[in-house]
């Protein structure tokens, strides 16, 4: 029997690569004859170049670059072949800095710049850019800026950085982007569909836990719609009317303008990235979870993701997952076969942590035990 192992992490409780390593080795106790394709999952957020890397057997490289707020820093990215694989959470994230310094109007993406101007040192023909866990609400200024780009105000001065300028910006410049960047590939894994402005927009849905108070928001929003209106004017992109500009900040609206990136779910990056049809199709059956499945699981999460290609191939998809929400059934449309949950019925928050490897191995346990029966059945 051969299984692809391919699930997210169980966000606060395991990684996926914990979760691949419980099921392998509840099934190598029950199975003898038993193999595995082993892909872990991030969703461009933290941990997507560990993920990539040990999916395809890359290398990390360090590079010194600066955080949101200007700060040296050593932050991780990938080489896989000629594909580099990049995190601004290794940069501009917002667990790289405290509660107390999340100052939208000052943190910058100019370490994701960096970053990329890194991977250009290396015999490179593709970037992938994971921009989940942003700190910043700079609209991608900061990176661009590290790339060359210079932003004016009305009386011709450069601006500075940070959310801050937006509003300032009258002109922008961006003749001194590297000419060999433009010839390069980029795919965002980007799994929201936030346009830059308006109320759903990057500002007025994720300011407020990068810190903005009312103020703030105010004051960001107005800088994003000016910035749209330049963006319009400088490249013929109405940012607004892609899905995803928003993302990070407005980073997918800087990635998408200035670079010719294409926004794309990180699940579809990923299969694509490890060849999942061609896997696939030399499976019996795809394992894949998550922590929580719900009727969101349908818009663009792992286990839903991973279940449609598997459709085309009449192969068949168990869901091991910490719980289920509201709905959860509805996953069963999309190519799921089962769920598995770890938890059944109200525990609580401490016995959730406490008893989590408990949980999993015993209900790992419980789908090794019920696949036996179900193959004596079918003999």
């Amino acid at each position: 029997m051969h299984i692809i192992l391919i699930p997210d992490s169980f966000k606060g409780t395991f990684s996926s690569e914990q979760v691949i390593h419980y099921i392998r080795e509840g099934f190598e106790h029950h199975f003898d004859d038993v193999t595995f394709d082993e892909v872990p999952i991030a969703d461009g957020g933290e941990g997507t170049v560990d993920s990539i890397v040990s999916a395809l057997r890359g290398e990390k490289h360090l590079a010194l670059v600066r955080d949101s707020l200007g700060r040296l820093i050593e932050a991780s990215f990938g080489m896989c072949g000629r594909t580099a694989i990049i995190e601004m959470a290794e940069s501009s994230g917002i667990t790289k800095i405290s509660s107390k310094e999340r100052m939208p109007l000052l943190t910058s993406t100019y370490g994701v710049g960096e970053m990329i101007l890194e991977v250009l040192k290396h015999d490179t023909d593709e970037i992938i850019i994971g921009i989940g866990g942003s700190a910043t609400n700079d609209g991608g200024t900061g990176m661009l800026q590290a790339l060359g780009v210079r932003f004016f105000d009305e009386s011709g001065e450069i601006l500075e950085q940070g959310g801050q300028i937006l509003k300032r910006i009258r002109r922008i410049d961006a003749s001194g982007i590297p000419e060999e960047l433009k010839k390069i590939p980029i795919t965002v894994m980007c799994d929201v569909s936030n346009p830059l402005t308006g109320p759903k927009g990057a500002t007025m849905i994720y300011g407020p836990q990068k810190g903005a108070n009312d103020k703030t928001l105010l004051e960001l929003e107005a800088g994003m719609v000016n910035y749209k209106k330049i963006l319009l004017e400088t490249v013929g992109i109405d940012v607004d009317l892609i899905d995803g500009a928003g993302a990070a900040g407005g980073l997918g609206a800087a990635l998408v303008s200035f670079l010719g990136a294409k926004l794309k779910p990180g699940i579809e990056v990923i299969l694509d990235l490890v060849s999942f049809d061609s896997m696939v199709s030399n499976a019996d059956l795809v394992i894949t979870g998550e922590g929580k499945i719900d009727a969101q699981s349908i818009y663009g999460k792992v286990p839903v993701g991973v279940a449609g290609r598997c459709l085309d191939f009449n192969v068949e998809v168990i869901a091991l997952v910490g719980t289920e929400g509201d709905q959860s059934k509805v996953v069963y449309d999309h190519g799921i076969n089962a769920i598995v949950s770890t938890i059944a019925g109200v525990i609580s928050e401490e016995d959730l942590t406490l008893n989590a490897e408990k949980r999993i191995k015993e209900s790992i346990e419980n789908l090794c035990r019920l696949l036996k029966i179900g193959m004596k059945l079918n003999k």
